[in-house]
């Protein structure tokens, strides 16, 4: 049987000093080259990357050490699940590159749903993942790791060798960046251990930030016309919109548009009183009422796909489509549309906003009407609807719970989100600062990633309270990483919706059938609050408001550890997002 590298995952890595110089027996030194594994690492830390996650074992401990000799933050995970989607995580809400490093084979198959997640979400992130060598094919860890990327909709890279190593890091940073793609760059242990030149050890390395893409004028003259014509104008954000906030409004000002995101934009145009908030799963009525009454709706960066469209049920059927995106294939992939606007959605608004004046098209208020914005102040939100609390004294209404929790934690927050029955909760009755207050990890429709998503998003925007919304069963799949929380002493609040249940399931099953046998997804209760305690956190059981004053105080202690909030939840027999998303399953 081959020998099997050491595989333990360092809980705690220390940087050491740059290893330039190798001692022999006599005590004498001589100048030792970089190798590439060192010079990949050096090259990418030279290049802007934000903050390296990841499981270290054999074959990625050189280039992670690098990283860190080199100023780049590096956060070990317990699980390269884990690692994965707090690479994911921190991207999106930083702006900046993410790395993930992962040992040779299983170390990158572990991490399989967080880079999956981050592909289909097109992240700007890079995998560094060591491989086996080429001739090591009976390797315990030998494996198609091109292939392997490609079945995740990731995009493989490799290095091939040290005469190559700058510019196919470089190729992998601009693949990530420009295209906005998670790229696993390959790392095979024997191209790893190559010595460079010194001119390249040497050799400063940067990129040329891409020109926003431009619209065609004759798609901004398509736009600004349907735009002229339009009295009841409803523009939706998506991911690609959070970076035109203020074009986008400029626009939806003058030709009287309200404004909505998709569920990864929520709080983008929080400052605009004609803001509904998201659309899809997840609007109010109010919101559902007046995105359907649209006669244009125009989607900035925005899929317009079966959940921000609720199928297609929030378009009216006379309402006309558009949709705008950096790339010609997204155009109507999930929809009809009536125009595809291939370009930037700040520069495509910049333009159409021009056009409009150039036609000598004033400013209006279509639907920006005084009585839409009395009912937007009055009940756009969640908790300003009514409902039927369901509280008693062993279980406490998920609404109840927390809107209170909305007015006790500190409303400088970055709010993460797990999948499952309960996500409409958190998603809608907790309020963010703005766009980047809001971390969604969702489209891979994966439960489990909830914790890490936080620990991501959380170090990504260190000022404000990381708050992470979860199920019982998805925090059960992530709890391993709940000590990296407590190592890194991140106050973070962990609401735990405990029904006992995968309770996306319960419902969805009876639908058809009332008296289904439940067992294979009904579980008996967990004391998370226990479990928390043994992790090193704090832990509360909640159960009435009155258990909320725990919660309270630990606010005020300005805490420097996690907090688990164990709520046993009444159950409110399916939700209406829920109800939403199984359509199209």
């Amino acid at each position: 049987m081959p020998e099997i590298p050491a595989r333990s995952p360092v809980v705690d890595v220390v940087s050491s000093p740059a290893s330039t110089t190798l001692t022999h027996a006599t005590g004498t030194k001589e100048n030792k080259r970089m190798n590439v594994a060192q010079l990949v690492g050096k090259t990418l830390a030279d290049l802007g990357v934000g903050h390296c996650f990841g499981v270290v074992g054999s074959g990625n401990f050189t280039i992670t050490n690098t990283l860190m000799e080199h100023g780049v933050p590096f956060t070990a995970a317990r699980h390269e699940g884990g690692a994965a989607t707090m690479a994911d995580a921190f991207a999106r809400i930083s702006g900046q590159v993410a790395l993930l490093s992962v040992h040779q084979g299983c170390g990158l198959t572990n991490a399989a749903t967080g880079v999956g997640e981050a592909a289909k979400s097109r992240t700007p992130m890079i995998v560094l993942a060591a491989e086996a060598a080429p001739s090591a094919v009976y390797s315990n860890f030998a494996m198609d790791q091109d292939g392997f990327a490609a079945s995740v909709y990731a995009v493989p890279e490799r290095v091939h060798s040290a005469a190559s190593a700058v510019a196919d890091t470089v190729r992998a940073y601009r693949r990530a960046v420009n295209d906005r793609r998670t790229v696993v760059l390959n790392l095979p242990l024997n191209v790893q251990a190559q010595e460079v030149a010194d001119e390249q050890a040497s050799a400063p390395v940067a990129i040329a930030p891409a020109e926003p893409i431009r619209p065609s004028h004759a798609s901004v003259q398509a736009l600004a016309g349907l735009l002229a014509g339009a009295q009841r104008p409803v523009f939706v954000a998506g991911r690609g919109g959070r970076g035109a906030k203020d074009e986008i409004l400029a626009v939806a000002r003058h030709a009287g548009a309200l404004v909505a995101t998709s569920a990864v934009a929520k709080g983008l145009f929080n400052a605009d009183d004609f803001n509904l908030g998201i659309s899809g799963g997840f609007s109010s009525p109010l919101a559902a009422e007046l995105i359907t009454g649209a006669d244009l709706v125009i989607g900035f960066g925005c899929a317009l796909n079966m959940w921000t469209m609720r199928q297609g049920h929030l378009i009216g059927a006379e309402a006309k489509v558009v949709q705008i995106d950096l790339e010609d294939l997204a155009l109507g992939a999930n929809r009809p549309i009536d125009l595809g606007v291939v370009g930037d959605a700040a520069q495509c608004a910049t333009d159409v906003l021009a056009e409009l004046v150039a036609l000598g098209v004033a400013p209006r208020e279509g639907y920006r009407r005084a009585d839409v914005r009395a009912r937007i102040s009055e009940s756009i939100h969640w908790g300003q609807v009514g409902y039927e609390d369901l509280s008693d004294s062993e279980r406490i209404d998920p609404r109840t719970l927390t809107k209170a929790l909305d007015q006790l934690l500190p409303s400088e927050r970055i709010l993460s989100i797990d999948s499952g029955n309960f996500m409409g909760y958190p998603s809608q009755f907790l309020s963010v600062p703005d766009e980047f207050g809001f971390c969604f990890t969702q489209a891979f429709q994966s439960i489990g990633l909830g914790l890490s998503t936080a620990i991501g998003a959380g170090l990504a925007q260190p000022g404000r309270l990381p708050v992470l919304g979860t199920g019982d069963g998805g925090f059960h799949m992530a709890i391993a990483e709940l000590d990296t929380a407590v190592r890194l002493q991140l106050p973070l609040v962990c609401i735990v919706y405990n029904d006992a249940a995968y309770g996306a399931e319960v419902h969805h099953f009876a639908i058809d059938d009332p008296d289904a046998d439940m067992s294979s997804v009904q579980f008996p209760d967990t004391d998370f609050a226990a479990i928390g305690r043994g992790f090193g956190a704090d832990g509360i059981t909640v159960r009435t408001l009155a258990d909320l004053d725990e919660v309270r105080e630990w606010v005020a202690s300005n805490p420097s550890r996690p907090l688990v909030i164990d709520a046993k939840i009444a159950s409110d027999k399916g939700s209406w997002w829920l109800a939403e998303a199984f359509k199209g399953h």
